[in-house]
């Protein structure tokens, strides 16, 4: 199918409400489209905030049901946080990577180099109003292909799902959208044997294909009190493949950050 790749339409999905455990994100999704007047189309890319995955996956955890291990007492005290949520932090980390007063930074166990494991407790409450945390989705690539499905199904057209969460790093100030989930589209684009302007052939660029879009997303989606968890991107050409966001992850081996 010929597209237009000269101009990108992006389309902030309003009137998604509270995620609750056990929400059927596409029915809730579908509904909200239609609200807007909106209508998927062949090769729209929609960019889902990790919030409301989580929240629909059932996710969120009481920070007064988790027991404390001795490791995350050590660590807490050392970095002055809740001794609860460091355990959820190491629970759902490979490794510590650097921790300073109010910071942890591990690998979480999906392999992302993330603070505090991308645990979360900003826009998350418990009914009654005690302490609550939101952990990433197990399996966010798989949930993106369930939502991917289910959407192609009830609109017959070809689509991809992004998953955004936000992500410092290391060598620059300020957060930025990131991909943690893909269904669809490449995460990575290799650009290899491709030549430059002047005719010679890349031999090393690889672009963060699925990041990029997820941090234009993030222009919408916002950080804060925005309440955007659903962005519809449409006039990007891509292919589709089983690539995943895993595939964005530096091997450690090359990781000159460890």
């Amino acid at each position: 199918m010929q597209r237009d790749t000269g101009s990108l339409c992006l389309h902030a999905v309003p009137g998604i409400p509270l995620i609750q455990a056990g929400d059927d994100l596409a029915e809730v999704f579908s509904t909200a489209l239609s609200a807007s007047n909106l209508t998927l189309q062949e090769g729209d890319l929609l960019v889902v905030a990790q919030k409301v995955v989580s929240k629909a996956e059932g996710r969120l955890v009481r920070l007064d049901e988790v027991t404390v291990t001795d490791e995350a007492r050590r660590l807490a005290a050392e970095c002055d946080k809740d001794a609860r949520l460091v355990t959820l932090i190491l629970a759902e980390s490979q490794s510590v990577m650097r921790k300073r007063p109010g910071l942890i930074i591990v690998r979480h166990r999906l392999g992302f180099v993330m603070a505090n494991a991308g645990i979360d407790q900003s826009n998350v409450a418990a009914p009654d109003g005690g302490d609550v945390a939101l952990l990433l989705p197990e399996n966010p690539d798989e949930s993106c292909r369930r939502l991917r499905a289910a959407l192609e199904e009830r609109f017959g057209c070809r689509l991809g799902v992004i998953m955004s969460d936000s992500i410092g790093r290391a060598w620059r100030l300020g957060n930025v959208g990131h991909a943690i989930g893909v269904a669809g589209p490449a995460a990575v684009r290799d650009l290899r044997g491709r030549t430059d302007l002047h005719g010679r052939p890349l031999a090393v660029t690889d672009t963060g294909f699925a990041d990029e879009i997820a941090a234009a997303a993030g222009l919408l989606m916002g950080q804060a009190d925005e309440g955007v968890p659903l962005v519809l991107l449409r006039g990007l050409d891509w292919e589709a493949c089983d690539q995943g966001a895993l595939k964005s992850i530096r091997p450690p081996e090359s990781d000159l950050f460890p």
